[in-house]
């Protein structure tokens, strides 16, 4: 049995509707969550298949972390899927460093976690003072070095353009690895 700890403004988002989206975690993740909403304690006990039950605790830490439930279950869809969070107070001097950092992985109109998501192919959500990715080894990568590129202060536009390359790389190792031996391209 594992514990995660979740805020408790994020509660009511891990039980959903009338329990809606805890029976689904249970179901999909073959777990049981034990849910204490008064300090935002769960404990997952797997009660099933053990490598789907491995997913549990990580589904419940994205959902405390920010991502939609939904976002949180692709987590199930492969075996790859991976949900990683990078410290953005581990790499701020104060409260004002923070709030300055945050805002400059948010960008202005959310531009910048909307291009790491979209060039990553991750699903990226910025919340309280971490970023959290979800996606495969390569895409949850990508996520954390432009993050930490940013952290340390790398313009905008040379993170953007890190962004669009990876993008390119990983099209294009996806394109080889579609096409068929002897075929045309």
């Amino acid at each position: 049995m594992q514990h995660v700890k979740i805020p408790q403004e994020r509660i009511g988002v891990l039980i959903g509707e009338g329990g809606e989206t805890m029976r689904e975690i249970e179901a999909e993740a073959e777990v049981r969550l034990d849910i204490d909403s008064e300090n935002g304690s769960v404990a997952i006990e797997s009660v099933g298949d053990p490598v789907r039950g491995l997913k549990g605790p990580d589904i419940v830490r994205a959902i405390g972390r920010g991502f939609a439930p939904d976002d949180a279950m692709a987590l199930l869809a492969d075996d790859l899927m991976m949900f990683e969070l990078v410290d953005i107070a581990a790499a701020s001097r104060n409260k004002n460093d923070l709030k300055r950092k945050k805002g400059r992985l948010i960008g202005e109109g959310g531009r910048t976690r909307e291009l790491m998501e979209e060039l990553s192919g991750a699903s990226v959500v910025i919340y309280g003072s971490t970023l959290g990715a979800i996606g495969t080894p390569q895409q949850v990568d990508v996520v954390r070095t432009a993050a930490e590129m940013l952290l340390d202060g790398a313009p905008h536009g040379a993170v953007y353009s890190f962004l669009e390359e990876k993008h390119t790389e990983m099209k294009r190792a996806g394109l080889e690895y579609h096409r068929f031996p002897g075929g045309q391209p």
